[in-house]
């Protein structure tokens, strides 16, 4: 005797369900979502990670920052005491220089020259050695002795870029945020370092105490113009050098990693 078509089908479907309820426990779809992190850095390679923001803070995409991470440290010394800084120095004296050499110097010897003074003509790298090279809050009493010992040594590829354009006819003007009372020191250092010749060396008076760096060399900058100067070109380690008002024709970004000033 033949079944009835409508009792096999629910036979059929009481087995499906009771199938599925039973191995539903078990069951592991074949595309499976990634697992999200809030630390997407943690799966960066550190000298990927150090390298990029490096790019940043050397472009001012990463505009004001206070310290180095703490995970790139290792990637500032092994920069700041390796080829690859001195390279980078080079590459900039080297484009500073091509420009430089565009420039029809007039007779009458107002064709300036802006330098910045720490890591742009003199490197502060055997005091930043012994503080973590920028690591560590800065200590304005130790840097005082250190400016006071008067020894830092040049940088090769700025005292070569210097001496070049002073021979061009270039007039040199050595604007720091170094202050006042330590005239005689900074002197004394750039003269030990190789640095001669220079048109004006211009420090931070009282009345610039407190003044942001920006300011405090625009003002300067704005003052030699004034005086009939044109700039022609300004190198600094720090975009405070190089911006604001008054500025240069062309503007030089020496590397440095290790702190900012702004």
């Amino acid at each position: 005797m033949a079944s009835h078509p409508l009792t096999f089908s629910f036979f059929l479907i009481s087995i499906l369900i009771f199938s599925a309820s039973s191995s539903s426990a078990s069951f592991q779809p074949f595309i499976q979502l990634p697992t999200t992190t809030n630390d997407r850095k943690s799966h960066v390679d550190d000298d990927l990670y150090c390298s990029s923001w490096h790019l940043s803070i050397e472009t001012n995409n990463a505009g004001s920052w206070a310290e180095i991470p703490s995970r790139c440290l290792s990637f500032v010394q092994d920069y700041m005491t390796g080829q690859r800084y001195i390279s980078d120095s080079e590459i900039a004296a080297n484009y500073s220089l091509a420009y430089a050499s565009s420039v029809e110097i007039a007779p009458d010897g107002k064709d300036a020259w802006i330098f910045d003074v720490d890591e742009t003509l003199l490197s502060n790298l055997p005091y930043y050695q012994a503080h973590g090279f920028g690591s560590e809050t800065f200590d304005e009493n130790t840097w005082n002795v250190w400016v006071d010992l008067a020894e830092a040594p040049a940088i090769p590829a700025s005292l070569k870029l210097y001496n070049e354009l002073k021979q061009m006819g270039f007039k040199l003007f050595v604007l720091t945020g170094r202050s006042e009372n330590q005239r005689n020191a900074t002197g004394k250092n750039l003269m030990f370092a190789g640095y001669t010749g220079w048109e004006r060396l211009i420090l931070r008076g009282p009345s610039d105490e407190g003044t942001l760096a920006t300011v405090y060399k625009s003002e300067r900058r704005s003052v030699l113009e004034n005086e009939g100067y044109r700039i022609r070109g300004n190198s600094g380690d720090q975009w405070s050098d190089l911006l604001g008002f008054a500025l240069a024709k062309r503007s030089f970004k020496l590397p440095n990693p290790m702190y900012y000033v702004g």
